[in-house]
């Protein structure tokens, strides 16, 4: 089964779709997601906004950014402390 990616307009849309008073389960079906997807979406995305759901995931994307960038320098670091350690 080919995986879909869904934006965050469409998982708010979704969330909202239920809040209004959309049995979960026909909700699942009617847009091809599983309710454990579901219940994940709700859980993050809970009570945002679309604007807030973009801001999140930059946020995600920049995190992620950054740990990259400490785990490299780190890893630079320990080769550095290696290399001077080892008597020549």
């Amino acid at each position: 089964m080919k995986r879909k990616q869904f934006t965050e307009e469409q998982i708010i849309g979704i969330l909202k779709e239920a809040e209004a008073g959309a049995v979960v389960t026909e909700l699942c079906r009617r847009h091809g997601m599983s309710s454990a997807t579901y219940y994940a979406w709700k859980a993050k995305y809970g009570g945002l906004e679309v604007s807030e759901a973009k801001r999140l995931r930059a946020l995600e994307d920049e995190n992620g950014k950054l740990k990259r960038l400490l785990a490299d320098a780190m890893l630079d670091n320990a080769r550095l402390k290696d290399l001077l350690s080892k008597k020549w």
